[in-house]
This record gives C-alpha cells, sequence and structure tokens, in this order.
C-alpha cells in the first residue's frame, strides 16, 4: 500500500510517498480501508520530535483520526463487518500504524459506526476532539443543567465540539475568542455568550456575565498561562478540565476557591491498551448526537489530499486555521 510516512523527526517536508506492506487482520482488530484523516496538534509535534516517547518507529506512518470502510474483521469482532463506514482515534502512535496510509489496522474497540449524516471528510474531523471534549466535560466535569460553563477557544478543535456538549448537556455556555469572525461561528455553534479575551480581562467578563461570581465549569483547551486565567474565571466549589498542562503554576488560587482541576490526557487509553472500549462508546453517542443535528464539526474552508500532507502541517503550525484540517485520499 501507499502510505505517507517519516523516516526522521523534523519540519513538514519529511514526509515522503512510501510503499508498505498492506497490514495484516488479527483477532480483535479490523483493517480500515482508509478515506480521510484530520490533522491534530499531536500529530505535528509527533513529526517534529517534541514527543519521542510515544513515537512510532521509522519509517512512522502518522495521524490517529480516520473515517473509512472496513476491508476484513479479526477472530472475535463481531461489532462491524466489511463494507462498514467507521470512524475512530486508533493509532499513528507507539506501536501503532497511523492513517496516512491506504489501510489502517485499528483495535475494533476503538471503533464506532461513521454518524450517517457526515461525509467520509467531516467525519475524520471528529474522533479524537469529540473524545477529549466528552472525557472532559461528561465524564469529568459531570456538567449539569443550568450550570454556567466557560469554554475557552470557541473554533479551536476540541472547543468547537465543547461548546456543543455542554448545551447538549444543559449548561448556559461561555466562550472565548480573538475576534468578530470567530465570534459569529461561536453564536452559530450554540454559544449563549461570546467573549472577546482581546478586550475583556478575566476580572472584566467575570463581572459581566457572573455578577463576580465566576463560572461554575471552566475549560481550558489552551494551557500555559490560559490555565492561570481559568483558575482566576472559576466559582468558588467551581471546576477546571484542561487538556494542556504541561507547565508550571501557582495553585494557591485553587485553594483559596477550593477548586477542583482536571487533567485530561485522551491518548492514555490508546496507549496503554486499557478501556479502549470507552472510546468506541463515546463515539457512539457522538454519532448519535450528529445525527440529531446536535454536534457538527467545523471544517477549515481549506482541504488537503493525502499527498498534500506537508502542506496540510504547514498551514496547521501556521495557527491560521479555523476548525479541523482534514485530507482525503
Amino acid at each position: 500500500m501507499k502510505a505517507q510516512a517519516i523516516a526522521s523527526f523534523g519540519e513538514p517536508n519529511v514526509f515522503q510517498t512510501i510503499d508498505l506492506p498492506k497490514p495484516e487482520v488479527i483477532p480483535g482488530y479490523v483493517l480500515i480501508r482508509v478515506a480521510a484523516t484530520s490533522v491534530n496538534p499531536v500529530d505535528f509535534k509527533l513529526r517534529r520530535g517534541a514527543m519521542p516517547a510515544i513515537a512510532p518507529e521509522f519509517p512512522a506512518v502518522l495521524h490517529g483520526d480516520v473515517a473509512g470502510v472496513v476491508e476484513a474483521v479479526g477472530e472475535g469482532v463481531t461489532t462491524f463487518q466489511p463494507g462498514d463506514e467507521v470512524f475512530a482515534c486508533a493509532g499513528g502512535f507507539k506501536g501503532m500504524g497511523g492513517a496516512l496510509a491506504e489501510y489502517m489496522l485499528a483495535d475494533a474497540d476503538l471503533l464506532a459506526l461513521k454518524p450517517k449524516s457526515l461525509s467520509m471528510k467531516e467525519a475524520a474531523a471528529l474522533p479524537l476532539v469529540a473524545i477529549t471534549a466528552w472525557e472532559s466535560l461528561i465524564y469529568r466535569a459531570k456538567i449539569q443543567p443550568g450550570q454556567t460553563v466557560l469554554v475557552h477557544a470557541a473554533t479551536g478543535g476540541v472547543g468547537h465540539i465543547g461548546i456543543q456538549l455542554a448545551k447538549w448537556a444543559g449548561a448556559k455556555v461561555y466562550t472565548t475568542v480573538s475576534n468578530e469572525e470567530k465570534a459569529a461561528i461561536a453564536r452559530d455553534l450554540g454559544a449563549d455568550a461570546v467573549i472577546n479575551y482581546r478586550q475583556q480581562s478575566v476580572d472584566d467578563y467575570v463581572a459581566e456575565h457572573t455578577s463576580g461570581k465566576g463560572f461554575d465549569v471552566v475549560f481550558d483547551t489552551v494551557g500555559k498561562d490560559n490555565l492561570d486565567r481559568s483558575f482566576a474565571a472559576a466559582a468558588m466549589h467551581g471546576t477546571v478540565v484542561s487538556i494542556s498542562t504541561r507547565s508550571t503554576h501557582d495553585l494557591s488560587p485553587l485553594h483559596a476557591k477550593g477548586l477542583t482541576l482536571h487533567v485530561v490526557f485522551m491518548l492514555l487509553r490508546l496507549l496503554h491498551g486499557t478501556e479502549r472500549v470507552e472510546h468506541g462508546k463515546i463515539l457512539f453517542n457522538v454519532a448519535k448526537l450528529v445525527d440529531q443535528g446536535r454536534i457538527r464539526p467545523l471544517l477549515d474552508p481549506q482541504s488537503f489530499h493525502f499527498s498534500e500532507v506537508a502542506e496540510a502541517h504547514r498551514y496547521a503550525e501556521s495557527g491560521q486555521a479555523v476548525g479541523k484540517i482534514v485530507l482525503e485520499q
């Protein structure tokens, strides 16, 4: 099969089109004929060599998100059959081949049937970000109807799903953006109030939207200094969930308010091979919500073919994308 692979870490130009053996299906796994994948920050971090401990062996086929058609099923797999359209975040990490190839071998526990209302391209945008948002807001924060929820980075991959999930859970949803174009998108996604963080300080928007009390739940999808801003924005006895905590922080604001901090690293089940079926369950629920019109992926207007993966990575790293960047075969 043809694959886009890297033989060393480096800039986007390290991608090469190479021939690799087509994977053989094994018990508990399915072979997917790949139709599309999407770019997540972890993908270009792996390519750069920023996370070597979880990188696949060279020649490395990257990208976890996949949408495609089941080509074959291994012994013991009863949930899927050849011809099924599926989506998942299922590889591209240590010991697992990625989606930047014609075929991908995937643990059946990680898969779900693709939402009927989405194209392959649209479905490929969802897995990693939807699982991350679900684990953060539904599993960890346990959002309740009527709570005030602040989601940072409205048009980011995880943020745009977070807004929609929080709305579905019955929360009053606030979100941050950097300009009016993104504010319009955030409102269209269902945000009740949109905050331009370049124009308002945390104290200002906490005063305006919560009468100074703070938000019940703050979802930090940015990290670094934004985690400190999240602590400042949270209400007394509130909850902060972050997906980016590889940094050092003063935790005294948590003590002062009695806050709960949850850290979500979506890849843990994938990397350690434990409770992988949870990812399949989440994607099953996400697919239902998509087909009910409650969740939709936000795709950047620019799209790419697999052969243009270097260009897709450059664009992703530029920070100019709005929503997810998707590649098709």
